[in-house]
């Protein structure tokens, strides 16, 4: 040994048993989105608004029929499920028949 300083590191596997929700996959595509509820949700990030309103404004185009709803998780570096509102987003996704995400940097 030369005396320098041994680190000591702790390697987890990242299979471990650490989510307590199993996992499910992914669901199912939709047959069509026309007369579907469809969920815009975006994060805090400035450009997450425009490009989910310029997805939305197609998607009507194309689909007159669908209904849009919005849920923004507003906190710069939280996961909604540290938020106060995260019953409200369970309730909101309940509602949709399938969420498009934008993440804007």
């Amino acid at each position: 040994m030369t005396g320098k300083p041994v680190n000591v590191f702790d390697v987890h596997s990242p299979w471990a048993e650490a989510d307590s929700v199993p996992f499910r996959g992914i669901s199912p595509r939709l047959d069509s989105l026309d007369g579907k509820k469809i969920g815009l949700f975006r994060n805090s990030k400035r450009a997450a608004s425009p490009a989910l309103q310029a997805v939305g404004r197609k998607l009507k185009e194309k689909f007159p029929g669908i209904e849009l709803t919005e849920f923004a998780n507003l906190k710069p570096n939280e996961t909604i499920t540290e938020q106060n509102n995260k019953e409200e987003f369970g309730n909101w996704l309940k509602g949709v028949d399938a969420v498009i995400t934008a993440y804007g940097d």
